[in-house]
């Protein structure tokens, strides 16, 4: 049996923490999962691209033991359910929750698109539910952290949709901090900006690749902290932003939406 079977008997406790990260077979994903599998993590990869997911994990450990592979649809609940207990049957616990799994409105205006609430489920009601499976051990443990990977459009609105799921996610960790203050449960919210994945494939603008992200998520598991943002030339940008909204607005036109190809699509 190979060892990405999710059928595969429960490996032996492991010391080292465990990571449930989803969205893990392309971009931001993998590159995470490829920084914390060098840093020693336990992971258990989940993504619905199941040939690259496994791929990823015997590349990332041939033995099977530390790292497991566990295709897995976010927005349903049954697959949600079936990848916490996947980790658990395996490893016993999970310590560390990454909510990466994103999409957004690929081409075109939001209003156009036949299913725009997809970006919803799964930017931001996939993190809540699968944050509801997995608290009430790590409040009963005493321990354990939520991360959060939001966006610099949760702070600078510039896609209806997309920026709806990551304001609500930005709140949605900030509150959820505040909520489990003392309980030895941290929350942290990592927020990039523009970065090369398949998501920003059509973008024309200069950008890191998401590796940057991956080294910020394992720097708020090392020391922990509620916020982030990356890269760090962010930050005043978001910080301008709100104090001079028109600046965005001329950004936003003249930049963001001409160099992402950004344009009206006509009916099907």
């Amino acid at each position: 049996m190979e060892a990405h079977n999710t059928e595969a008997p429960a490996a032996a406790p492991t010391a080292r923490p465990v990571v449930l990260l989803t969205g893990a077979s392309s971009g931001i994903g993998r590159a995470t999962a490829e920084e914390l599998a060098d840093l020693g993590y336990a992971l258990v990869l989940a993504a619905r691209r199941a040939d690259d997911l496994r791929a990823l994990a015997r590349r990332l450990d041939a033995s099977g033991g530390r790292v497991i592979a566990v295709p897995a649809d976010v927005t349903d609940d049954a697959s949600r359910r079936a990848l916490v207990a996947a980790a658990l049957a395996h490893f016993g616990r999970i310590d560390v929750l990454v909510n990466n799994a994103g999409v957004t409105v690929e081409r075109g205006w939001w209003w156009d698109d036949p299913d725009p609430l997809r970006v919803l489920r799964v930017n931001l009601e996939a993190p809540i539910e699968l944050t509801r499976l997995v608290l009430p051990a790590m409040r009963a443990r005493g321990s354990g952290h939520i991360v959060n990977i939001g966006s610099v459009a949760g702070r600078a609105a510039t896609n209806g949709l997309y920026s709806a799921s990551k304001f609500g996610l930005r709140g949605f960790s900030l509150a959820l901090r505040r909520e489990l203050l003392g309980s030895g449960v941290t929350v942290s919210l990592v927020a990039p900006g523009f970065v090369r994945s398949e998501m920003t494939a059509r973008a024309r603008l200069p950008m890191p690749g998401p590796g940057v992200v991956a080294r910020a998520v394992a720097a708020v598991l090392l020391r922990p902290r509620p916020e982030t943002t990356v890269p760090g030339f962010y930050r005043p940008l978001v910080w301008l932003e709100q104090l001079f909204p028109a600046l965005g607005d001329w950004v936003v036109q003249r930049l963001i939406w001409r160099r992402y190809d950004h344009v009206p699509r006509g009916p099907a």
